[in-house]
């Protein structure tokens, strides 16, 4: 068996190529799919499926594309109703890639179409690909489906019967590869490994130790943070296709020429954003979690000019909003032009500095994060809820902080354009406050 996970850490998303005998399957692929083309072709390969374990809500599939390049066939679940040319896979169907086989397994429950795929070798069960139905160390939410008439409720009953009616009756030395990994919306804590077996998680992962469904329901739909804004967009382009990423361009621009109502997103890093930005532009750095945190907090409609450094940071910008189906990029610009744009700053303070200054501190993290140790009477506003909830921020000047420096950025930044003056990022965020020895508050 020839088998290669691919990853792509800005998404915490895993796909995959199976293949023998020539043949291969590429499972749950990214929209830019040259990798797999590519893979494929130093392998010997011939791509016959692409398999999709679900209507992914955190990025935009490649499965049409691909499929047109190399004439595969796409199998996703039959409930997933999707609008493209496809095989539906139903529960116990098989496909055959050289002498391997592979096995639909119905395991609804993060959404209702999910499907895992068992790959068979020799008569004997080796590898199950789960997409988001069990991850390492975790399992997947069940609150997604609700435009589909499913409550979260009923959707971890489904999810506590796929676990214990079907993958827990499989070998533990079977081996595990989920869809995502650690910082995945998906879940509420995966782990940063990226591949188990049954047999380990049966013994570590909270959500298959033994437990009566009720309990299992309540655990898992308690205290579920928001899933992002744009899950549902990106799930229904995933049910219909989408095109190319080629197809996705957008121009060079002078100063002259930026649309006044256009949304400026500085791709720069935190410190290079800091010293000197385009009034007005929103910081999310291409060194992070670049493309989920636009899809939360920017809008798939509304027009949208890329600044960086580089023609080509602008344009590796383009390509990974359009990872999560945003194609609303109606230019590009680098430093030298958006300098005649009008400038501004923006404060960024150490950890001592605010200690010595206090003041207002407004703490971007998640519940969990700042439950497990903030900086004392600091403000908690999760960054995803942060652009509904500006008016619970006092009239005065105060300084933002999240774990490292990525998020507060993002947040003083959007914080900057809505009009809050005196807006200071701290640098290194909480991680260097706890590592200075400061106070810390907890709860």
């Amino acid at each position: 068996m020839l088998f290669h996970q691919f990853y792509l850490g800005c998404l915490a998303h895993a796909s995959y190529l199976i293949g023998d005998g020539g043949e291969a399957a590429i499972v749950d692929p990214q929209r830019d799919v040259d990798q797999y083309i590519d893979e494929a072709a130093r392998l010997g390969l011939r791509i016959r499926y692409i398999i999709e374990t679900h209507l992914h809500a955190d990025f935009v599939s490649g499965h049409r594309e691909l499929a047109a390049r190399t004439g595969a066939q796409i199998v996703i679940g039959a409930e997933a109703n999707a609008e493209f040319p496809h095989v539906a896979a139903r529960d116990g169907g098989t496909l055959r890639v050289g002498s391997l086989l592979l096995r639909a397994i119905a395991t609804p429950g993060h959404t209702p179409e999910g499907m895992s795929w068992l790959v068979v070798e020799d008569g004997r069960p080796r590898k199950l690909l789960t997409g988001d139905t069990l991850f390492i160390g975790d399992v997947g939410r069940p609150d997604l489906a609700g435009g589909r008439g499913f409550t979260p409720e009923s959707m971890a009953s489904m999810l506590y019967d796929s676990l214990h009616t079907k993958i827990l009756t499989l070998p533990d030395d079977v081996e595990v590869f989920p869809a995502h990994g650690a910082g995945s919306a998906c879940g509420k804590n995966i782990s940063k490994e990226r591949s188990s077996t049954l047999g380990i998680q049966r013994r570590t992962n909270w959500a298959l130790r033994p437990m009566p469904r009720e309990e299992f329901v309540d655990l898992l739909t308690t205290d579920l943070a928001a899933a992002p804004a744009y899950f549902p967009y990106d799930a229904e382009l995933n049910r219909r296709g989408v095109r190319a990423l080629s197809e996705v361009t957008a121009p060079l621009l002078t100063a002259d020429e930026v649309p006044p109502a256009a949304t400026l997103l500085d791709v720069r890093d935190a410190a290079s954003f800091a010293r000197n930005h385009a009034a007005g532009a929103i910081n999310i750095g291409l060194g992070g979690q670049f493309a989920s945190w636009c899809g939360t907090l920017l809008s798939p409609s509304e027009p949208v000019v890329v600044i960086g450094e580089t023609e080509a940071q602008t344009e590796e910008a383009v390509m990974r909003l359009a990872r999560v189906g945003f194609e609303n990029v109606v230019g590009r610009i680098t430093d030298d032009a958006a300098n005649e744009l009008p400038r501004a700053s923006m404060e960024q303070i150490t950890v001592e500095e605010l200690h010595a200054r206090g003041g207002n501190v407004l703490d971007v993290r998640n519940a969990g994060e700042f439950a497990d140790g903030h900086v004392p009477s600091a403000l908690p506003i999760p960054l995803a809820q942060l652009p509904q909830r500006l008016a619970e921020l006092p009239d005065a000047p105060f300084a933002v902080i999240c774990a490292g420096g990525y998020r507060s950025s993002i947040a003083a930044s959007l914080l900057a354009r809505a009009g809050h003056e005196g807006i200071a990022d701290v640098i290194g965020g909480t991680s260097a406050w706890v590592k200075s020895g400061l106070p810390v508050a907890n709860g």
